[in-house]
Parts: C-alpha cells; structure tokens; sequence
C-alpha cells in the first residue's frame, strides 16, 4: 500500500483525537480488511504511559506528554481483529510541542530485533502545540535504507 492510507475523515478524526488527549500523546491506528477492499475502522487507543510512568519511574521514564504506550485491551482487540483477515496500514500518534519526525524512540518501538514489526505500515505523526494540531507527516520502512523515512503525505481522496 503506497502512501499513507487514511481517508479525510480519518485525517480529521486523528487531528480531533490529538487536540482532545493534550497534553499528552495520542495514538490509534487504522485498520484494514483484505476480504473487504474499502472496509476500514479507525481505532483510537488509550495512552496507558502515564499509568506506566506512576507505577515504575525506573522502567518508564517517560510520561504521556512524551511518549505513548497503547492499552493492553486495544492491542488485544487489534491482534484480533488481524487474526480475522484486518492489516494494519497505519499507525499514528501525536507530538506535543516539538513538531512532527519520527524520533529514536518512535523507530526503536517500531523496531524487533532491528526489522519493523510492521514493515508494510505508515507510522502518521501529528504535531500538535498549544492544544492546536499542526504538521502531520508520515515515516515508511526503506528496506534499502534500513531505516524509517518521510513519505508523501496525503489522504486517500487527494490522490
């Protein structure tokens, strides 16, 4: 799937998503079913880096407004769904304050045992500061790079 796969109405509801959950990071992802070509759910995931953060400072350094860690239920429900024939085209999330890229920690999360996890997903990242959402850019795996790079940017109804 080339590009990064999300409709304007799902463009819209990530930015809402993203301004709501300010200060802290959004995250959710887009799934896909391929017996269905067009059948498509957008799932906002809950944030639990909070919960993580307050629980083991140590292990999780990192609170919400910096990081994101989807719930265990939706991942369950998004490894369903993907044992019921759903693919994964997009994953998305939000930074706070610092502009849309896709940092060291975003790759090394989408990293295992340095191959993607997800190889053929577009990870969506939307800037969003002062509680306004701004930039939004979208990282792809490059095989020959071995490393996640901008891709174009636009919504399915733009191309």
């Amino acid at each position: 799937m080339g590009g990064v796969g999300l409709t304007e109405a799902e463009l819209a509801t990530v930015r809402k998503q993203a301004e709501a959950e300010y200060p802290a990071e959004c995250c959710g992802v887009v799934l896909v079913r391929d017996s269905a070509p067009g059948e498509r759910w957008l799932h906002p995931c809950r944030n639990i880096q909070d919960d993580l953060h307050r629980r083991d400072p140590q292990r999780h350094p990192r609170d919400a407004r910096t990081a994101y860690y989807m719930a265990h239920e939706d991942l369950l429900e998004i490894n369903r769904r993907q044992a019921h024939g759903w693919a994964v085209p997009v994953i998305y999330h939000s930074h706070i304050d610092v502009g849309a890229y896709f940092s060291e920690t975003d790759r090394r999360n989408a990293l295992v045992d340095g191959q993607p996890a997800y190889p053929d997903t577009t990870y969506v990242v939307v800037a969003v500061s002062g509680g306004r959402a701004g930039e939004t850019r979208a990282f792809r795996w490059d095989p020959a790079a071995r490393d996640f790079l901008e891709a174009p940017f636009g919504t399915e109804e733009s191309r």
